[in-house]
């Protein structure tokens, strides 16, 4: 496996490589917090922190409305800011994949990674845990990095009813990934950022929801979560 400290060098495209994609259709989404449910399950993740979630916008006018669901996790950027960032090297992205992984063992917690992330994709993780000594450092999705090399899906899109989320090789032209990106309009977010995010939306609409920027901010329906994580973790 090899690894690249500075990504400055795509991955995407490149002859006899591999670049593992998600492609998430909000068309199909019902918002059931299945995939969140198996990411918590597979991860062992603390209460009050994710490494997927689903958040929701109610968009039209009375009596026409709809809960529009977002499904959000880690993008695995082509650019990611964060392994830049990183001072000692714990954040870096696999040639080979794509993938944007830690080294837990390297990891200070100073947050640089989490600053840096436009997508608030990153964690601390609390200082004692129940089922590992994984502790007080930078966490985040990983694609299911030991999942998908052995070759099994990503247990969120294992675990989705709607088929929302497909995964796959976009380098492979014949993968359902790369098909539906090059025959359906899609969107990443915050394209501006230059990162090349690697989370591809079908039906993202964002003019007229602004749903692409709220969806940063914090959520009223977490905050329970968030009292109860910093009450028993102490911080």
């Amino acid at each position: 496996m090899s690894e690249l400290r500075l990504s400055s060098i795509e991955t995407r495209g490149v002859p006899g490589k591999k670049r593992y994609a998600m492609v998430i259709d909000l068309r199909r989404c019902i918002g059931c917090d299945g995939c969140m449910t198996a990411c918590k399950a597979e991860f062992d993740v603390p209460v009050g922190v994710f490494r997927t979630w689903v958040p929701y916008k109610v968009v039209g006018i009375y009596p026409n409305v709809r809960k529009h669901f977002m499904p959000r996790l880690c993008n695995h950027c082509d650019d990611p800011p964060c392994v830049r960032s990183c001072p000692v090297g714990a954040t870096y992205k696999v040639e080979d994949g794509g993938f944007v992984l830690q080294h837990y063992d390297r990891c200070i917690g100073c947050k640089a990674c989490m600053a840096s992330c436009p997508y608030n994709a990153r964690f601390m993780l609390p200082k004692s845990r129940t089922y590992t000594d994984i502790t007080s450092v930078v966490d985040k999705c990983t694609f299911c990095h030991h999942r998908v090399t052995q070759g099994l899906a990503p247990a969120c899109v294992q675990t989705c009813i709607g088929r929302a989320r497909i995964f796959g090789d976009i380098n492979d032209p014949a993968s359902e990934v790369s098909r539906l990106v090059s025959t359906l309009p899609t969107q990443v977010l915050r394209p501006e950022e230059g990162t090349k995010p690697h989370v591809f939306y079908i039906g993202l609409d964002r003019n007229n929801s602004e749903h692409g920027r709220a969806i940063y901010n914090p959520l009223d329906v977490l905050e329970q979560d968030r009292q109860s994580f910093n009450k028993n973790h102490g911080a």
